[in-house]
């Protein structure tokens, strides 16, 4: 694999992406959290999270990448027959 070399301000500013990134699945938690309370539901957190943000992450990346499922796969990390199951998974075709 490939290392990919950033330059000291991408480096920064992909920080600051992923800052960003993460702020948003916080608050998006807290939210979620707040609203729900107590209530019990059936599946778990960390299943729903995924579930509910990996339909969109697939969907677009693989327009980023102009349907090209090959780079779409490299760039989120996985090999293309698993980014296939993904995309069969969450009925995108």
């Amino acid at each position: 694999m490939n290392a990919v070399r950033l330059t000291a301000s991408e480096a920064a500013n992909e920080t600051s992406v992923q800052s960003a990134l993460s702020e948003c699945v916080s608050l998006t938690v807290r939210r979620y959290l707040a609203d729900i309370g107590d209530t019990e539901f059936g599946e778990g957190l960390h299943a729903l999270v995924i579930r509910e943000v990996e339909g969109p992450l697939l969907r677009e990346v693989l327009a980023f990448h102009e349907g090209n499922q090959s780079r779409a796969a490299a760039a989120l990390g996985i090999n293309r027959a698993t980014l296939r199951k993904k995309l069969a998974a969450h009925g995108i075709s």
